[in-house]
């Protein structure tokens, strides 16, 4: 079936969103009209442009030619589109070319294109972050240089971390940046997994590199960041000579073949510094958690599309005696187990949608806000957020795609379905970016106590809101759904307050992943309990929700305060 931008759907939750006028308000000649015509423009392309080279990069792939990496037949095209098209500039500074408009729209509009082709996708979503990067820690110089041709999709940018021997562990990194006399540095070593590392789509890749000086301290402590541009670069912004690196190989993957995932090798490749020296992680943290917003739009984005599939399928697919209607050869929507996973589906997605939206706007209001207590607010929210958003999205993602593809039964096990292709395509999003492991990590022990908990705080008094404002209402429904967000979050705050009161222990480090999943469930559920105010669709996803995942609030409080017992003396022999 074909992609179909969820516009409506977009629309609906950043009207429901109080922080939606506020970002409005954020930039000149923008309101509900205009957004709207924007989204409904992105829609067209994406449905036009980019859904139907989706199964095109799945099938093609990328190719490794001695004059690099050549992508999928169409996506040079595609991207030159994207970019004349404006879409690359959204919500970049309007001193380098950029629209300046709101984080909440960009990532609406990112949304719909991620749900078209993720693969294709991937390329401007690492351009965002190399901009948002360059834009905070880059001197005057490099901003005037690269910042204009990186918003207008010109250049496109990677992010260059992870090294064989260093995943996770950024301290194991060796790639090293020695002085080259001349004011710059060169740079030797490989990195693997570089996302849209080398390609044929634009003229010129930007790479933010992670690499270490010479006498630099061991650790994340002697990291420095490093900017290497495909070509030279000169003073007047013209490319020169290709600089001394190039991808060497190409990951063959599960899913996204559209999108090249490289082995980068740097061979005394030129670049320069960016900012302080040893201050390279907190700077690619920047652009990392900028890619993190990204990757939870993305999972709603492809979670979205297997939905739209399944729904598709189980409108035209008959099998069996309708239990509704005793029809014999019924189709599957009139199956009730079908029907109730499709609503679960819909609750899942549009929870997710709303809970990245509402870190977007966030994003806003920590840059724009009118005063500086709103403005810390928002920044600690989008804080707290990014780790929920990230994995619970991505998780969710897998999930529906997983559901999707069992509700196609055999045919969904086929790839011509495509229901396939969104399962391999969703299961990168849990991984990549910081696996989702580490956001329970960095929720629990650096999100939650951070300013006294003043976010998770917030949170609270905010779910407290909306549960009364449910259980004040007539209907017996939403009554029932105010009092179940109520028992839900006591036992969040059960768990919140076992893991604070723990510490970065053994156990608590144990019990993460569960309050992870149990604060994202809550939110997602306060999410849908405001959309439940205002619509019957609302009220029927809000039911499911809470009756299918709300309801194991009590079983992660537990998972989360397990401890350590069965695990602390466990060796891998044990296991084998």
């Amino acid at each position: 079936m074909s992609y179909r931008a969820p516009v409506r759907s977009l629309l609906a939750v950043m009207s429901a969103s109080p922080a939606f006028d506020q970002g409005l308000g954020l930039a000149d000649g923008l309101d509900r009209d205009t957004v709207a015509a924007i989204l409904e423009a992105a829609g067209r392309f994406a449905e036009d442009t980019l859904a139907p080279l989706n199964s095109v990069g799945d099938r093609h792939g990328c190719n490794l030619t001695p004059d690099g990496v050549t992508t999928a037949p169409g996506f040079a095209k595609a991207y030159r589109a994207f970019s004349l098209g404006g879409w690359n500039s959204l919500s970049a500074d309007p001193a380098y070319g950029g629209q300046g408009l709101p984080k909440i729209l960009e990532m609406a509009v990112f949304e719909i294109f991620q749900g078209a082709n993720m693969a294709f996708s991937l390329c401007p979503m690492l351009t965002q972050g190399t901009i948002e990067a360059l834009a905070k820690h880059g001197d005057a110089r490099q901003k005037a240089l690269y910042l204009p041709p990186l918003v207008s999709g010109e250049w496109t940018g990677a992010m260059a971390l992870t090294e064989a021997q260093a995943g996770t562990d950024l301290a194991a990194l060796s790639t090293r940046a020695e002085p080259d006399s001349q004011g710059g540095y060169r740079l030797f070593g490989q990195k693997i997994f570089i996302t849209w590392g080398d390609h044929d789509c634009a003229d010129n890749i930007v790479h933010l590199v992670l690499a270490r000086l010479p006498g630099a301290p061991e650790g994340v402590k002697g990291i420095s960041l490093f900017l290497a541009s495909k070509h030279h670069v000169g003073s007047d912004g013209s490319l020169g000579e290709r600089n001394d690196f190039r991808a060497i190989g190409l990951e063959n993957k599960l899913g996204i073949h559209g999108s090249p995932t490289c082995v980068i090798q740097y061979e005394g490749a030129r670049a320069e510094r960016i900012g302080e020296a040893h201050e390279g992680l907190a700077q690619m943290f920047t652009m990392m958690n900028a890619a993190r917003l990204h990757v939870g739009v993305q999972g709603v984005g492809i979670a979205e599309r297997a939905f739209q599939q399944a729904l598709a399928y189980a409108g035209e697919r008959r099998q069996g005696k309708s239990a509704f209607t005793g029809q014999a050869n019924a189709v599957l929507f009139d199956h009730p187990d079908v029907r109730r996973q499709l609503l679960l589906m819909k609750a899942k997605i549009a929870a997710g949608r709303a809970m990245c939206l509402a870190a977007a706007a966030a994003s806003d209001l920590s840059c724009m806000g009118a005063d500086a207590d709103i403005r810390e607010s928002a920044r600690l929210r989008e804080e707290f957020l990014t780790p929920i958003v990230k994995a619970w999205c991505t998780d969710m993602a897998v999930q529906v795609a997983s559901d999707a593809l069992q509700l196609h039964g055999g045919a969904g096990y086929i790839e011509e379905t495509g229901a396939a292709q969104c399962y391999r395509d969703a299961r990168i999003g849990p991984i990549y970016e910081g696996v989702n492991a580490i956001q329970a990590v960095d929720l629990a022990f650096r999100k939650l106590p951070m300013v006294d908990s003043r976010a998770w705080r917030e949170h609270l008094g905010e779910l407290s809101r909306t549960g009364a404002d449910l259980i004040a209402r007539s209907e017996s429904s939403l009554q029932r759904l105010g009092h179940s967000l109520a028992q839900a979050q006591n036992y969040a705050l059960k768990s919140a307050d076992w893991l604070l009161a723990q510490g970065r222990t053994p156990g608590a480090l144990a019990g993460a992943g569960a309050f992870l999943t149990q604060v994202g469930d809550l939110l997602a559920a306060e999410a849908l309990g405001k959309q439940a105010l205002v619509s019957s669709l609302g009220v029927a996803m809000a039911d499911v929700f809470s009756n299918s995942v709300l309801s194991g609030a009590a079983g992660l409080t537990t998972a989360a305060m397990q401890g350590a017992r069965s695990i602390e003396t466990l060796t891998p022999q044990d296991l084998s």
